[in-house]
């Protein structure tokens, strides 16, 4: 069966005036480990940028004083890690549990490292949880070692692997899935109803194994670390705000990659990092704001990304 292509760009509804932050969505971020606290940041604050209600980040206790310093607007809970600062799910359980019961959406996977304790956490969040999830990073590293999971997927769960970490869900070379990125997408996607595949890369693809969606938007000065990271607490935010998976991670990858055009229009491709994509990601959502980083209805083609 053909892919049905999809050029048109969802939008989010106009707010109202009555509306409060638990309109928007609570968002749970499980994420970060030693020496990788900024993981964990920039997907707290790509949500919140992105919209989301409400922001929790929870990590392991000894990043979490470092994960809340960067941002006061998410609020950090401490988990029990093991010796080399990965989350120790067993001993985790209980909180995260009283966690996601709060949440609308979880979002798994940055910078949390590589450990059986881990998989554990992808296994409980796909078969206990029954919450929209998205998946990334060190989260897609411990499913491709137990990939008969995303078959038990049943919840709108997201998964944004960039081609290596696909390459690893598929047990395939990375260079084997750039070969045909629509088709190893939306292959992996048909396997079950409740999943969209958003391989990212350039022209990076949303496909949920019947539709598909190539952006536009995007440039080289985001090959760099921790902007996945925020594509994650983007699609959460999305989510969040009742978005359906498919839209959600549409909208989420197409503002994402307008963001870094905003900031490489202001700062150039060489040193833009991810924060930088963080901040304009504001500016990337307001009606008006085309691809090439301007306002189309302003005379001011210079933004004013608060950088």
């Amino acid at each position: 069966m053909a892919l049905r292509r999809i050029e048109s760009i969802p939008t989010l509804l106009a707010r109202s005036p009555d509306g409060h932050k638990g309109d928007y969505g609570a968002v749970l971020i499980v994420a970060g480990g030693r020496g990788m606290a900024g993981a964990a940041a920039l997907a707290g604050a790509a949500a919140l940028r992105s919209g989301a209600g409400l922001v929790r980040v929870a990590c392991p206790a000894e990043v979490q004083p470092t994960v809340a310093s960067f941002d006061p607007c998410y609020m950090t809970y401490p988990l029990p890690h093991d010796a080399d600062g990965l989350i120790d799910f067993p001993r985790a359980r209980p909180a995260l549990g009283k966690l996601a019961e709060r949440a609308d959406v979880l979002a798994i996977g940055p910078g949390l490292g590589r450990s059986e304790s881990i998989l554990e956490l992808v296994r409980w969040a796909i078969e206990t949880v029954g919450k929209p999830l998205v998946l990334d990073a060190d989260a897609l590293n411990a499913l491709a070692t137990e990939v008969a999971l995303v078959d038990r997927l049943k919840a709108p769960t997201v998964v944004t692997p960039h081609p290596g970490e696909f390459g690893r869900l598929l047990g395939k070379a990375a260079s084997a899935v750039q070969a045909d990125r629509e088709a190893a997408a939306s292959g992996f996607a048909a396997r079950n109803p409740n999943l969209v595949v958003v391989l990212k890369g350039n022209g990076t693809i949303v496909t949920d194994g019947e539709r598909v969606y190539v952006n536009s938007t995007g440039n080289p000065g985001m090959a760099t670390g921790g902007v996945g990271d925020a594509l994650t607490g983007a699609v959460a935010a999305l989510l969040g705000q009742g978005l359906a998976a498919f839209e959600a991670a549409q909208l989420a990858v197409y503002t994402h990659g307008a963001a870094g055009d905003l900031a490489r229009d202001h700062l150039g491709e060489i040193g833009l990092t991810a924060g930088d994509v963080v901040d304009a990601l504001p500016d990337a959502f307001q009606p008006g704001v085309d691809v090439n980083g301007y306002d189309a209805d302003d005379d001011d083609d210079d933004p004013d990304l608060g950088l």
